[in-house]
C-alpha cells in the first residue's frame, strides 16, 4: 500500500516487479541469495569478533590465555570478511545486470505499445515528451527491485535468521529484544518517512520531466521564440522549473537524512538494550559475557539491513507514479486480432458510416455511403471541417465508427488481423513526418527490401527524381523533419515512400497541396502509373486533383442509400 492510502500504486509496484522477475528470474534469485549471504555473513562476523574478543579478554584475565585458541576464530573472521567481499561484488553484478536487462525489455514493450496505441492517442502525443517520459518512467523502475522489494526481503530474512540463531546461542529475551525492536521501530521510521516523502518525490519526478520538456522546447524553437522577443522569457521559464525541482530535490534530501538519523538512533537503542540484557543475563549466570557480546554486536550488524531502506522510502512516490504509467500502458497493449483473415481484392464499401467526437454538438459524419472498387480513384470533397481526414482514419482503421460498417476485400474491417492490414493499405494524412537521414534511409523505411532501382522507380513517379539527382542523389542527407527539401519536395518525398509499399487501398489526405498545378498532375498521374490496380481514395480541396479522379463524393450533400455521386 502506498503512503498515501491508495493502495493502487502498491499493486503497480508488485506488477513490474514480477514483469523484472519474470524477465529475469534467475539472476534475481541468485543476486537476492547472494544479498542475504552480505547481511548474514556482516551479522556474523560483527557477532564473532565480538564473541573472541571478549572471550579472548575473559581466558585472560582468568589466566588461561595461553591455551585459548585464537586461530580458529582469526580465521573465520578473514573467511567471513573476504567472503562478504565476493558475495558482495557478486551481488550487485547479478542484480544489477539482471534489472537493467528486464527494463530493456520493458522499454521495448513500452515503445510497441506507444506506437500501436489507437490514433486518438497517438495525435496528441509531443514526441520529445513522450520520449522523456518513457525514458523517465523506465529510469525511476530500477529501485523497484534493487531499493525495495529485494533488500526487504533480504533484510526481513536476515532479522529471522540473527532471530533463531540468537535464541539458539544467546537467550529468548535478547533475540525477541532486538527484533522486535528493529522491526517495529525501523517499520514506523520507513513509512512515516514514505509518507512524508510521497508528494516531494512526484513534485521532483514531475519536474525534472518539466524541464527536460522545456529545455527541449527551448532548443528547437530558439528561432521563433528570439524572432518574437520570448527567448529569454522562456528560458526563465525554465529555470523557474529547475529550481522547483531542486527545491523538491532539498525537501527529499532532508526527509532522507532525518530518516537516517532515526534509524540509526533506532540501531544504537536496541544496541544497547541488548548489551544491558546481556550484562544482566551475565551477572546472573545464564549466559557468558562472551555471548553478550555476540547479542550487542549482532545488533550492531543488523542496522544495515534497514539503512539502504532510508532511500527508497523517499523515492517511493516516484517509484509508485512510475509503476501506474507504465503498468497501465502495458496493460493497454492487450490487443486482440481477428485472425489472419484478408480479402483478395482492395475493394472497399462503405455503408451507413457516423462518427460523433467526445462531447461534440453534432456528429463529424452521418450515415455516409459509398463504395470504391480495384483500380479506381475516388475523391472525397467537402468544406473545412466536413469529415474527410477523419473518414480516411476510420477507412484506415485507426478510429471507429459509432455507428455503420466498413468492409475491405469483402471481409469487415474490425475483423482484419492487424499486420496484413497495415500490408495491404497505406495511409498518407496531411502532415507526414521525416526524420534525420538520407534519401534513400526515408525511403527504405517503408520497404527496407527495396534497392536503387526500386528507390528511383518511384521517386520517378512522383516527379522528385531530378530533383534528388540534383542535390547528390540517395545520398543526401536530410536534417530533422525534413529540412533540407522544400515543402512541396518533401511532401512528394512521403509518397515515394508510400507508393513504394505497393498497397492495393491507397488513402491520401490533400496529396498535391504545397505543388504547383502542373506538378500536381504529373505526381498523381505518376501514382496511378505505378499501382496501376490499386484503389484510390484522397481527401481533397484542389480542382486537380477532383479533375483526375475517376469519381467524387462530396460529403456536404445528404446521403442515401445510392450517394449522389458528382
Amino acid at each position: 500500500m502506498t503512503p498515501d492510502g491508495n493502495n493502487s500504486g502498491g499493486r503497480a509496484l508488485w506488477r513490474i516487479f514480477r514483469m523484472i522477475l519474470g524477465d529475469q528470474k534467475t539472476a534475481l534469485m541468485r543476486g537476492a541469495a547472494l544479498s542475504l549471504a552480505v547481511l548474514v555473513a556482516g551479522i556474523t562476523l560483527l557477532g564473532l569478533s565480538g564473541w573472541f574478543i571478549t572471550a579472548a579478554a575473559a581466558a585472560g584475565l582468568a589466566g588461561m590465555g595461553a591455551v585459548f585458541d585464537v586461530f580458529r576464530p582469526s580465521a573465520m573472521v578473514r573467511f567471513l570478511a573476504l567472503g562478504r567481499t565476493a558475495a558482495r561484488y557478486g551481488e550487485r553484478l547479478l542484480t544489477h545486470d539482471a534489472t537493467l536487462r528486464a527494463l530493456t525489455s520493458i522499454r521495448v514493450r513500452l515503445l510497441a505499445a506507444t506506437i500501436s496505441a489507437p490514433h486518438d492517442v497517438l495525435v496528441r502525443l509531443r514526441g520529445p515528451q513522450a520520449l522523456n517520459r518513457l525514458m523517465a518512467d523506465v529510469d525511476a523502475l530500477d529501485g523497484v527491485p534493487l531499493r525495495l522489494i529485494l533488500p526487504i526481503a533480504a533484510g526481513l530474512a536476515a532479522q529471522l535468521l540473527t532471530f533463531a540463531i540468537l535464541w539458539w546461542l544467546v537467550e529468548l529475551g535478547v533475540a525477541l529484544w532486538i527484533a522486535s525492536g528493529f522491526l517495529v521501530a525501523s517499520a514506523a521510521t520507513l513509512y512515516l518517512a514514505a509518507r512524508t516523502a510521497a508528494n516531494a518525490s512526484r513534485n521532483e519526478e514531475a519536474g525534472s520531466q518539466a524541464f527536460r520538456s522545456g529545455f527541449i522546447d527551448l532548443i528547437r524553437a530558439r528561432s521563433d521564440l528570439a524572432v518574437y522577443g520570448q527567448l529569454v522569457r522562456h528560458g526563465e521559464t525554465v529555470l523557474a522549473t529547475d529550481a522547483r525541482r531542486q527545491a523538491d530535490r532539498g525537501r527529499l534530501d532532508r526527509i532522507e537524512r532525518r530518516a537516517g538519523f532515526a534509524l540509526s538512533l533506532t540501531g544504537t537503542v536496541v544496541a544497547a538494550g541488548a548489551l544491558a540484557l546481556g550484562m544482566t543475563l551475565a551477572q546472573a549466570g545464564t549466559i557468558t559475557p562472551a555471548l553478550a557480546a555476540i547479542g550487542f554486536f549482532a545488533s550492531l550488524a543488523l542496522t544495515e539491513t534497514i539503512g539502504p531502506l532510508r532511500r527508497a522510502m523517499a523515492d517511493l512516490g516516484r517509484m509508485a507514479v512510475a509503476a501506474q504509467r507504465v503498468d497501465s500502458t502495458l496493460a493497454s497493449d492487450r490487443i486482440e486480432h481477428g485472425g489472419n483473415l484478408f480479402g483478395e481484392t482492395a475493394d472497399l464499401l462503405i455503408e451507413e458510416l457516423s462518427f460523433r467526437r467526445a462531447n461534440a454538438a453534432r456528429p463529424v459524419l452521418d450515415r455516409v455511403s459509398f463504395g470504391l472498387t480495384a483500380g479506381e480513384s475516388l475523391a472525397i470533397t467537402g468544406a473545412s471541417g466536413s469529415g474527410k481526414s477523419t473518414l480516411l482514419l476510420l477507412a484506415a482503421g485507426l478510429l471507429r465508427p459509432d455507428s455503420g460498417r466498413i468492409v475491405l476485400g469483402s471481409v469487415p474491417l474490425d475483423r482484419w488481423d492487424e499486420t496484413k492490414l497495415r500490408s495491404t493499405l497505406t495511409l498518407v494524412p496531411q502532415r507526414s513526418t521525416l526524420m534525420a537521414g538520407t534519401i534513400r534511409e526515408a525511403l527504405q523505411l517503408a520497404a527496407p527490401e527495396a534497392v536503387d532501382a526500386d528507390l528511383w522507380r518511384a521517386l520517378d513517379a512522383v516527379a522528385l527524381a531530378g530533383v534528388v539527382r540534383a542535390k547528390g542523389g540517395l545520398e543526401f542527407r536530410l536534417g530533422p523533419m525534413g529540412s533540407g527539401l522544400s515543402g512541396g519536395e518533401a511532401r512528394r518525398l512521403v509518397l515515394a515512400r508510400s507508393i513504394l509499399r505497393g498497397p492495393r487501398l491507397l488513402l491520401l489526405d490533400e496529396p498535391t497541396e504545397g505543388l504547383d498545378e502542373a506538378t500536381a498532375l504529373a505526381v498523381l498521374k505518376g501514382i496511378r502509373k505505378y499501382l496501376p490496380e490499386a484503389s484510390i481514395l484522397t481527401a481533397s480541396h484542389r480542382p486537380v486533383e477532383t479533375t483526375w479522379a475517376d469519381r467524387v463524393v462530396n460529403l456536404n450533400q445528404p446521403f442515401s442509400a445510392t450517394p449522389e455521386l458528382l
